[in-house]
Order: structure tokens, then sequence, then C-alpha cells
């Protein structure tokens, strides 16, 4: 079973659009299920309120006067912000991809489903809060890897810390769960996520790649493999720590 978000009352979200009544309604939903919620308008406004609250989660929007949402949140990445769920009238796959391949955590298409957008915040949240699936695992071990659920890092077999997202973690998760397991990308996601989402099959495709990479570079054997037609493997054996 998998931890629960923490109580909403003690999570602070931030809205950022330049859309007023979207903010506005967004934050008045959110906020009658229980969350925190901040806003703001551009990407100044938005660094001015991180730098004032507790933030544990954005979500952003891709079009915005002045700096971008998708140089945001690759910023946001960089300096270790919190998640990132973004926003987009665009609707396009190579903007998701873009979004995601950046860094974003989720993502969703204007105009926006309530209800879709609390279970996506829960689930990130739910994935965020450093808790291990198993009460008695504390974390895997696999090809001289180490991931450590409480701290929510992996470490490669020459003691590198390799810097995750997230949603790479995440991902990560449902793979050590599923040793030597084919598991097909709505699968994959689903498990990821901690409920069904709508399949974009390149969008999952980049976000392994991206987690495949960094893996690779710390090791001399293909772990994450690819079956074509199937989807993907970790194709090594794990043990829980």
């Amino acid at each position: 079973m998998m931890q629960d978000p923490p109580p909403a009352d003690d999570v602070h979200l931030l809205i950022v659009d330049d859309d007023a009544e979207l903010r506005s309604e967004i934050s008045a939903y959110l906020t009658n299920h229980g969350y925190v919620l901040h806003e703001a308008r551009d990407s100044e406004d938005m660094w001015s309120k991180l730098s004032s609250a507790p933030i544990q989660l954005v979500i952003l929007d891709v079009v915005l006067p002045g700096e971008d949402g998708l140089t945001i949140c690759r910023r946001l990445l960089e300096t270790g912000g919190p998640p990132v769920l973004m926003l987009s009238a665009m609707g396009e796959s190579v903007d998701r991809i873009l979004g995601l391949e950046l860094g974003a955590d989720d993502y969703l298409v204007k105009p926006v489903n309530p209800r879709e957008l609390l279970a996506r915040v829960r689930a990130m949240l739910r994935r965020r809060s450093g808790e291990p699936r198993s009460g008695r695992v504390k974390g895997y071990a696999f090809a001289g890897f180490r991931l450590d659920l409480t701290r929510r890092q992996l470490k490669a077999p020459n003691g590198v810390v390799l810097m995750l997202t997230p949603g790479e973690l995440s991902l990560l998760g449902a793979f050590v769960e599923h040793p030597q397991k084919v598991l097909a990308r709505e699968e994959l996601m689903e498990i990821a996520r901690g409920a069904p989402v709508e399949s974009l099959d390149r969008a999952v495709d980049i976000q392994i790649s991206r987690l495949r990479r960094k893996i690779h570079a710390q090791c001399d054997q293909e772990i994450i493999k690819t079956r074509r037609g199937s989807g993907y493997i970790l194709d090594t054996p794990v043990t829980t720590i």
C-alpha cells in the first residue's frame, strides 16, 4: 500500500498563471479540499512566493508574460525546487514531451478538469512524501546501485549520488518493485503515479530514456531495456534493504 499524502491543511500549493480568473477558480477548488493556495501571475511573482512560503508543489502554466513556463520549469529543477505540474492550452504532444523532458513531474491540458487536477496533485504529493511504499522496506539494491526510499536518492556503485527528479524516482520505484518483469507503458505510469492517467507513449519514452541515460552512465551494463511492442523491463535481480 502506498503512503497517503500529508494532511491537506499542511500542504502549500502555488498556482502560476497570468489568467486571474483561472487562478481564482483553481485556488477556490483546491482550498475547498483543504490545501493552502498561493497565486502568482508571472515568474517574478512566483520566485517571490517561493521565498516567502513553504511551497510543496507548483502548478505552472506554459505560456506566461516574460519568462515562459518551460524555462521556469528547468530553473526549478536546477535549483532543487518543488515538483511541477504543468498546464497548457496547446495540447500538443511535443509541448508535453518538452515539459516532461525539462523536469515537469506531470502535465495537464487546459481546460482543466478540477477533479482530475486534484487527483494529479494528490498523486504527486504521495510520491513526494518520501515514505517507503512498504512499512518494512527502506530501500532496494540492484546491480551495485542502492535506492534509499527514505532519503529519496539513488547511489551509484562508485558512490556517486545521482540527481533524479521526483518523476524519475517514481518510475524507478515502479521498476524495482517489479524487477525482471516487462511493464507496458500504461501499466508503468499507473504504478508510478498511483492512479490511471491518460496514455502518452512518447512522453513515457522520454521520461524513461532520461532515467536510463543517468543510470547507464554509471555502470557497464544495460539495466533498463526496451521490449519492442511490449514495454520496458528492469533486467537485473533486486533485493530489499
